[in-house]
């Protein structure tokens, strides 16, 4: 007679999956709490009425939780980095504009020289 052990995933007295390792079981808990939280979230934003089409949304992205971040993070990075290229083209400007200013100034000075 062999022994298995099963990790049952259980919510509100549902069974709700079945793992025969305890860090799969773990990963589908935490998984379960990020969409209950994705409910509660989308809940309140009122964009999404039913209740069920909710849950799916907020199943799906915790599922999905990899590419969300990647995407995100992507976005973000994306987002930084065209406001250093403004900020760098800003300081270029002012730069090119303290050296005409400067050059300006040594021109005025040698034709007051010259004169």
């Amino acid at each position: 007679m062999a022994v298995i052990i099963k990790y049952i995933v259980e919510r509100a007295g549902v069974e709700k999956m079945t793992f025969s390792s305890k860090p799969e079981a773990d990963a589908y808990d935490r998984m379960l709490d990020i969409a209950d939280e994705l409910f509660l979230m989308l809940g309140q934003s009122e964009l999404i009425p039913d209740e069920q089409q909710r849950e799916d949304l907020a199943l799906y992205l915790a599922q999905q939780k990899e590419l969300v971040i990647q995407t995100l993070n992507q976005k973000t990075k994306s987002n930084k980095a065209t406001v250093a290229d403004k900020e760098q083209a800003k300081d270029k400007r002012a730069d090119t504009t303290k050296a005409a200013i400067v050059l300006t100034e040594v021109t005025e000075a040698s034709d007051d020289l010259a004169a």
